[in-house]
């Protein structure tokens, strides 16, 4: 049986596409932020990468392209709760946003929003993922991941804007922040399979991958398990193709990306 190289984000809202392939003889796993996963696919170092979204588009010239693996993706429908902008001022008034930049979707994301809901043009710069530090240089900063899921922003005296929310409000579809993708051949059937199973597991135990992830820590416990039975969704239904579908128009429209292309699947 070959081995499958996987890339898979670190964060907790990965963690139920991942539940228990660490001990699948069908795949060696790695874990990075999402950047890196994609980096690492683009130069071929691993076979599938669980990638932000708008890397999809970005396959290396001689790749043929990325395929999707069907039915999986890291999405929510309405509010995400890690993927937000905190703001000092009300958006319309925000001339700089600080990016984290772990995830190139969101930036993109942010840039999208800003164009067709917000109605303005910040200035965008790389400063993250420290909050203090982001505002201290900028009017708003976007913070990603766990560091977004567990920041408390009454204490911080700062607005939370949650871009899933946001995303909803501009379109009312669904976002798709990640994806299974990689080039044509790296998995056969048993292989989509076995990762779609993988899914099922997870969502099945989001109590005991809270407790392994944030362990004796009660509080932070309840607050992933609720995040991952309420905000993050896990299928590429229709609403979610359409959805990213939508993000793909809109970033090739302010060339984010060369062109949005078609979906390709597994």
């Amino acid at each position: 049986m070959k081995v499958v190289r996987l890339g898979a984000v670190g964060y907790l809202n990965a963690r139920p596409l991942v539940y228990g392939l660490e001990r699948s003889p069908r795949f060696a796993l790695r874990t990075d932020v999402p950047s890196r996963c994609a980096a690492l696919l683009h130069e071929g170092t691993i076979d599938v990468g669980m990638i932000p979204s708008i890397e999809y588009l970005r396959a290396p010239a001689g790749a043929g392209g990325y395929r999707i693996v069907a039915d999986l993706a890291i999405a929510s429908r309405g509010p995400v709760a890690s993927v937000a902008i905190y703001t000092t001022r009300p958006m319309r008034d925000v001339r700089s946003i600080a990016l984290d930049t772990s995830s190139r979707t969101s930036v993109a994301l942010v840039t999208v929003l800003c164009a067709k809901l917000f109605g303005i043009t910040p200035s965008l710069a790389a400063r993250g993922p420290d909050l203090r530090a982001m505002l201290a240089g900028a009017d708003a900063a976007l913070i990603i991941g766990d560091n977004a899921l567990f920041l408390d922003e009454a204490a911080a005296g700062v607005e939370k804007v949650d871009l899933g929310e946001a995303w909803a409000r501009l379109t009312g579809l669904p976002f798709v922040y990640a994806v299974w993708a990689g080039r044509a051949g790296a998995l056969d059937p048993e292989d989509v399979r076995a990762l779609q199973a993988a899914r099922d597991a997870g969502l099945a135990h989001p109590d005991d991958i809270a407790a392994e992830y944030c362990p004796g820590d009660r509080p932070r416990q309840a607050v992933a398990a609720r995040y991952l039975r309420d905000n993050i969704k896990y299928y590429l239904g229709d609403e979610e193709r359409a959805g990213l579908e939508r993000f793909y128009r809109y970033a090739a429209e302010l060339g984010l990306v060369a062109s949005a292309g078609p979906l390709e699947f597994f």
